[in-house]
Order: structure tokens, then sequence, then C-alpha cells
């Protein structure tokens, strides 16, 4: 069972907007709720061009003028224990998505320890203040990453997960355990999300479909790793937005046991398309896409800028999402194919670059 959250009228936390995601779910939350607040806090890093931190800023901003819910953008990161203090003071919000994170598998195993602090450091300090005001609700990001290794696919969240092979992906088991120690110890109503590569306008450029694009655009050659022998669940934004939105109105309920202890009001899903695309398949629709945009030239020469590459340290071959769970709590899974999402992603990019 699941205890009903009401949004309208409400104060919401999103941290890591104007990210990916994030910009993507504020900007639902300022057109679907009816009054309230929407706090969103990044720092604005420039693990990748900050410029399109900015774009995705500005259409929140946009979408505030038209709402009818008062939108407050705080720089700032989450691993500066100080200022969520003081958020969580001042605001006391009462629903929190936390999105902020440092993406990426490869760049943590070069940069460690930026992971520990946004990741491990700046989920506690999530967790502490939530633990101090009576915040109804936390969801928050986890990744499809967990599941590392498994050979057993689709991947369920029964799952064992217990042998990560990026630090990247151990963060993300770590927020797992923490939230629910914090479930169980205070009571908080948490829930986790594994994402599946999600993909779409303005997305995150270290991304393969967009880096991809990039070079292509460039007449540069693409790598494809594991000589394409890999295949991935590809999520579009819109359907993680839709999932996150449906999740956040509904909390795991607070119970006592058999020994009058609380249960700990505590639950993960994955968010995934549900049916993994073959990586060569997937380029070669991107490259349709490009083409349709007039990004590529209409003879583009789709096998000449290629190369077939092995595996990479951290890379997974399979990522395959059970969404069972999202389906039967949520009466939602994901509908929007490669075609169509690419397609979108080929028709901004072309407007936004050229």
């Amino acid at each position: 069972m699941k205890q009903a959250v009401e949004l309208n009228g409400k104060t919401i936390l999103v941290t890591g907007s104007p990210g990916f995601i994030g910009a993507n779910l504020v900007i639902r939350l300022l057109k679907e709720m009816n009054g309230g607040t929407v706090i969103s806090l990044d720092n604005m890093n420039d693990y990748y061009d900050p410029k399109l931190k900015e774009y995705r800023l500005g259409l929140i901003e946009q979408a505030a003028e038209k709402s009818s819910v008062q939108h407050v953008f705080i720089r700032g990161s989450i691993a500066d224990k100080a200022l969520i203090d003081q958020v969580f003071d001042k605001y006391a919000p009462q629903v929190v998505v936390n999105l902020a994170a440092q993406a990426g598998v490869r760049y943590s195993i070069d940069h460690p320890d930026v992971y520990i602090e946004s990741n491990i450091i700046g989920f506690y300090n999530i967790l502490e203040a939530c633990r101090h005001h009576p915040v109804e609700h936390l969801v928050y990001a986890s990744s499809s990453s967990v599941y590392g290794g498994n050979k057993k696919v689709p991947f369920s969240t029964e799952d064992k997960v217990d042998n990560p092979v990026s630090l990247y992906a151990a963060t993300k088991k770590s927020n797992e355990l923490l939230a629910h120690s914090y479930s169980k110890l205070y009571n908080i109503p948490s829930t986790g999300l594994r994402f599946f590569t999600v993909y779409g306008p303005a997305g995150r450029p270290d991304m393969f479909y967009f880096s991809a694009t990039q070079k292509l655009a460039a007449g540069k050659t693409i790598q494809i790793f594991n000589y394409g022998n890999c295949k991935r669940d590809f999520t579009y934004v819109d359907d993680i937005v839709e999932g996150v939105y449906r999740v956040m109105h509904g909390a795991p309920e607070k119970k006592n046991g058999e020994d009058g202890l609380p249960l700990p009001p505590y639950a993960v899903y994955n968010i995934g398309g549900g049916t993994p695309e073959n990586l060569l398949d997937y380029i070669s629709t991107l490259q349709e896409e490009l083409v349709r945009a007039k990004v590529l030239p209409a003879d583009y020469d789709f096998e000449g800028y290629r190369e077939l590459v092995p595996m990479q340290p951290g890379d997974v071959p399979v990522t395959y999402a059970d969404s069972k769970g999202l389906e039967e709590d949520y009466d939602f899974r994901p509908t929007i194919g490669i075609r169509e999402g690419l397609r979108k992603f080929a028709e901004w990019y072309k407007e936004y670059y050229e």
C-alpha cells in the first residue's frame, strides 16, 4: 500500500535541477501543480558544458512565469551541510527529490573524490535534513549501474546487487543502503529509482548518443564498444519524468511490525524502457534521424564513421529493466520508443547548435 501525497500547495525541493532529469521534472511540476513552491538546487559544476545547465534553467524560468507555483533557484552543493540545513530550516520542504549526484561510470575511474563528496556525503546531508524535518516523501535517484555484471536478465529489484563494477555504481548502492537505514531508524518514507540509460533533448553530453552526435557532426569517427555487442535499455526522459512524478504522489506506508517497532517505509523501483536495444541498431537509428534533421548530409556514409573497439572498464554488456513493480504500484510503464525519442533529440540538436 502507498500513502497518498498531495503535491498541490506544498513545498518541494528538487536537487540536481537544472540537470537533465531535474530540469524536466521541475518544468513538469510547474505545469501540473496548483500553488506551492518548487526549490531547485544545483552547484552548476563544469562536469559538462555549464551553458546547457544555463539553457535548462532558462526553460525552467520560462515555465515559472506561466505557473501559479513559486520557483526558487539556489546555487550550491548538497555536500555543503550548512547550506542544506539552512534550506530545510527556511523552506521546510514536505517532498524532497534528490537527483543531484556526480554521474558517469567512466569519470569515476579517474575522479573518485567527487563521487564520495557528492554521492555519499551529499546524500547523507539530505538524509540528515529529512530526519530533522517532517518530510512526507524522499525520492532519490539510484542507477541501473548497481546491477554490475549480473548475468540474469531482465534485472529485477529482487536481484542481489553486491558486486558493483564501478565506483559510481558503489555510491548508488550505498545510497539505497543509507536510505534503508534512515527509513528504519527515523521512519522516513523513501523511494529509490534505478534509472536505465536516460536520453533526450538537452541531455548530458557525456552520454553516448550525445557525444556520438557531436563527433559525427564534426566529421569524426565514433568508437562502438564491445564490438557493438551491447544491449541497452534506453529510456526517454519524458518517461523517466512521468515515473518520478507518479512515485512522488505515493510514499511507502508507515506501519509497525510484530515487535511494535516501525517497519522501514522504503521501496526501490526500476525505471527502464523494458526493451533492450542492440547498440548498433540504436546507432543506425540515431544516424538516420540526424540525416532527417539535416544535422548530417543526405548522402552520409554510415559505415565509414564507425570503429568497433573492445569493452571499456566499468561498462556492462547488457542492461535490461524489469519494471513490473512500478507498473503494479503506480500503473506506469515507459512507452516512448527509440525512433520517436531520437527524432526529438536530433531536432533539438539541430535547433540548439545551428
